[in-house]
């Protein structure tokens, strides 16, 4: 029974030191929270003033970069009217491309034409000439 008694001295003493470790721990991290509770607060009451700051400097520039933003919706805007008109022009130029495909189309067309503007007017030099020496 001696070696029972030896174990339960050996390890009963070892529970009492930790229990009396484990009471001077909590009484330390008892103080270290009361001691750091001023310094937490004025801690919190620096980032709430700075990030108040923050937000008042901020504001011009939030202003500003919405106005540049939608500056650039409107050249945006404009430029996609201006690239869609020039799309239309193409699109008009390869039309009139496709009308007239070969030279011969090209002057069939204008004889067409010249021969029509004969019969509307028969003599159109005759009548420019004679206004010209009334003048």
């Amino acid at each position: 029974m001696g070696l029972t008694s030896f174990l339960k001295n050996l390890f009963g003493s070892a529970t009492e030191t930790t229990n009396e470790l484990t009471a001077k721990a909590e009484t330390a991290l008892e103080q270290t929270k009361e001691t750091a509770a001023p310094y937490m607060e004025k801690a919190q009451a620096f980032a709430e003033e700075k990030i108040g700051d923050l937000k008042e400097a901020a504001q011009p520039i939030i202003e500003k970069a919405e106005a540049h933003a939608e500056h650039a919706k409107e050249l945006v805007n404009e430029y996609t009217e201006k690239a869609s008109n020039l799309l239309g022009n193409v699109s008009e130029k390869e039309n009139a491309t496709e009308a007239i495909k070969t030279p011969e189309e090209l002057v069939s067309n204008t004889m067409k034409i010249v021969s029509d503007d004969i019969e509307t007017n028969p003599n159109p030099a005759s009548e420019e000439t004679d206004d010209l020496k009334k003048e």
